[in-house]
């Protein structure tokens, strides 16, 4: 999947998903190229490798946690990775996917894509501190390039119960953050190689208690 050309039959390939979800993802890529010329919602140098950078690295979480029902996504800026799971499981009833962002004019974006592709996300317009009241407790809370692994911890403690799993997206400091929550938070962890990222690692946070 890395150093190499990648576009939608890849992606369809390598995460078995459906026409009507692939379709829904090539729309998901015209809105965010249709709304990146208003809002910087990704890297400028990140768009023509969307299917890899972005769609692929997304759906990659959504493996971890196939049983999934209620999902909390942090941070969510452009949608990445919670969007792309909306969408994925968008024929799903069961699921619930929510999305926070504190940002509004990503919000609006990412409310624009929802309704567009029929995802089945809610759309928080909010700080995380303040989502945690409203959406209660999660069986999955995600994040990507929000904020150090110790701080994540600490935004996200109230979604947690013993079962709940965190899935966050880090770079070649992934072990490095584990060590320094682990000074603040009691936690079993494992990690994930990334398959868009050759540095990158997925960590999976579970039975999360404070010190």
């Amino acid at each position: 999947m890395q150093g190499r050309s990648y576009g939608p039959d890849d992606f369809a390939r390598d995460f078995g998903v459906s026409r009507e979800t692939l379709e829904r993802l090539k729309l998901y890529e015209a809105l965010l190229r249709k709304w990146q010329q208003a809002v910087n919602l990704v890297a400028p140098s990140t768009l023509d490798d969307v299917w890899r950078r972005h769609f692929a690295d997304s759906a990659q979480v959504a493996e971890l946690a196939p049983d999934a029902k209620k999902w909390v996504d942090l941070g969510s800026g452009a949608g990445f990775p919670g969007l792309v799971i909306a969408i994925m499981t968008a024929n799903q009833d069961y699921r619930e996917v929510h999305l926070v962002e504190s940002n509004s004019k990503k919000c609006a974006f990412l409310f624009d894509v929802a309704r567009q592709t029929g995802a089945r996300a809610v759309v928080h317009d909010c700080r995380i501190e303040v989502a945690t009241a409203k959406i209660g407790i999660m069986d999955v809370v995600s994040a990507r390039a929000v904020a150090p692994l110790s701080s994540l911890l600490a935004l996200s403690q109230s979604f947690f119960v013993r079962e709940t799993a965190g899935l966050f997206l880090k770079g070649r400091d992934a072990l490095v953050e584990v060590a320094e929550a682990e000074k603040q938070w009691r936690f079993q962890w494992k990690t994930s190689a990334s398959r868009t990222d050759s540095q990158g690692q997925i960590i999976k946070i579970w039975n999360l208690e404070s010190r």
